[in-house]
């Protein structure tokens, strides 16, 4: 079983809408690669939480594990994008997801779950902040740690970055983000070497670092392996993009797939989904297609 804690929101674009959130975009990538998932999140009881249920009931998500707030709306976030697809997004505050109450959720059998993700947007206020340190706290030693942190200003504080690198034992993010981490805990500034004292500073097992067209570099304490970012044509928008390649990393990661393997599927991936409009694509067939790659490269090892 894979934990999911954090925020399922509406992407709300110029010409549509989508449903969106990086925890609930990881999830549904996994849960269609045929992983068992839960998603820990809160709606509000509004619109956009009715439309929610309905996607989620549709993938056989758990709605048990969805809490309804009668006080505070659903999620959204704006989101422009520029003439390359690359987003900037605004992100209402005083939401449902802020409001989490992770010791309501059903207890989790930790002897089953073999992964924990979560990020920092849905730590940006005291309360939830403190509320997933006490979760992540009580996890089984079985169930690894994927942080995606994911650094939206001014969504975040100091203490949610600390602890979340103290928490992880994957940790997920961009090259604007790995320097945000040195200029305010340390390093090195060369980037190859200061992705190493990361994974030697906060005890971190892999580190998965994506550069957009630049590409990708997976880092463990023995080796490195990088992606070239493919080619697949003309990119519609980049959301979701990193939720793509982070969720092909955790699949291939659950199923000790060889790093280089790992990365070529999971810039694959991000790519594709770069193609589409939004997170998340409703062909399944991208889905088959990808855990057939997955099994091929686990005969080879």
């Amino acid at each position: 079983m894979i934990i999911v804690i954090g925020e399922i929101l509406i992407d709300v674009f110029d010409e549509y809408q989508r449903i969106g959130g990086a925890p609930f975009n990881f999830a549904f990538h996994l849960k269609r690669l045929g992983m068992p998932v839960r998603l820990l999140t809160r709606i509000g009881d509004d619109a956009h939480g009715r439309d929610i249920l309905r996607l989620l009931e549709k993938h056989r998500f758990d709605l048990g594990d969805v809490q309804t707030d009668p006080r505070h709306p659903t999620g959204t976030v704006r989101v422009a994008l520029d003439n390359q697809g690359v987003p900037r997004f605004d992100i209402r505050t005083e939401v449902a997801y802020d409001y989490l109450d992770l010791t309501g959720v059903a207890p989790v059998d930790w002897r089953d779950a073999r992964m924990v993700y979560f990020g920092t947007l849905i730590q940006r206020t005291a309360r939830a902040f403190d509320q997933v340190s006490r979760f992540l706290a009580g996890k089984g030693p079985r169930a690894e740690a994927f942080c995606d942190i994911n650094l939206r200003p001014p969504h975040f504080h100091r203490q949610s970055v600390a602890a979340s690198l103290q928490h992880a034992s994957i940790l997920k993010l961009n090259t604007d983000e790995l320097a945000h981490i040195q200029s305010s805990f340390g390093g090195p500034a060369r980037e190859d070497r200061l992705a190493e004292w990361v994974l030697a500073h906060f005890d971190i097992r892999m580190l998965v670092l994506t550069r957009g067209a630049r590409g990708s570099t997976l880092y463990t304490a023995e080796k490195s392996v990088s992606a070239p970012t493919p080619d697949n044509g003309k990119v519609v928008d980049t959301v979701g993009a990193g939720d793509a390649y982070a969720a092909v990393v955790a699949a291939g990661h659950l199923h000790r797939l060889p790093m280089d393997a790992i990365a070529g599927m999971a810039a694959e991936f991000a790519a594709y989904i770069c193609g589409l409009p939004g997170a998340v694509p409703e062909d399944q067939s991208v889905y088959d297609i990808m855990r057939r790659k997955m099994e091929g490269a686990s005969n080879v090892r």
